[in-house]
């Protein structure tokens, strides 16, 4: 049995697809978070924040000594405390994007005697005031224009420089 060409190139084409999308599935790369897999096209997923947002201004607040309202106070309620270890606290926050986990952070303090004696965990994002000033930098980059004098302001540098040749120009 002989294949013809344009049935050869078919069954190629095909072949060369389901491998391509065969792969697309299992990407780990970059290129996986800005496009969705094929698997989630039409599909809808929330973002989804579970656990306690710790940042780095709040562990700073921390000292050991403190009594269990103290943290409490300091950190909020603990997500994970155990009735048969009732001396340590786990604090856990995870975030969920496009149903993939983005972020994953614990945090645990141990107490001995009902005082805080000491604690550990991954390293917190800065405070919440620092991030939001970060990201309004990053989305309200300066203007570029707001310097320009425009052409009218020209104009008037040249005027200026013809009748007063030692004034500054216009930015």
């Amino acid at each position: 049995m002989t294949l013809r060409p344009t049935c050869f190139r078919r069954l190629l084409a095909a072949c060369a697809l389901a491998l391509g999308a065969g792969g697309c599935a299992q990407m780990t790369t970059p290129f996986d978070t800005y496009i969705p897999l094929i698997t989630q096209f039409g599909v809808y997923k929330l973002d989804i924040n579970q656990g306690n947002y710790i940042s780095q201004d709040m562990v700073d607040k921390l000292k050991e000594g403190q009594t269990k309202p103290q943290v409490r106070a300091a950190l909020g309620t603990p997500l994970i405390t155990s009735a048969f270890r009732d001396n340590r606290w786990d604090y856990v926050y995870e975030f969920q994007s496009a149903g993939r986990v983005r972020e994953h952070r614990q945090f645990t303090v141990y107490f001995k005697d009902d005082l805080l004696a000491r604690w550990e965990g991954d390293e917190m994002p800065k405070s919440v005031q620092e991030l939001n000033r970060v990201a309004g930098t990053r989305t309200m980059p300066e203007d570029p224009y707001g310097q320009d004098a425009g052409i009218v302001g020209k104009i008037i540098d040249i005027f200026r420089k013809v009748f007063d040749p030692s004034a500054a120009a216009v930015p």
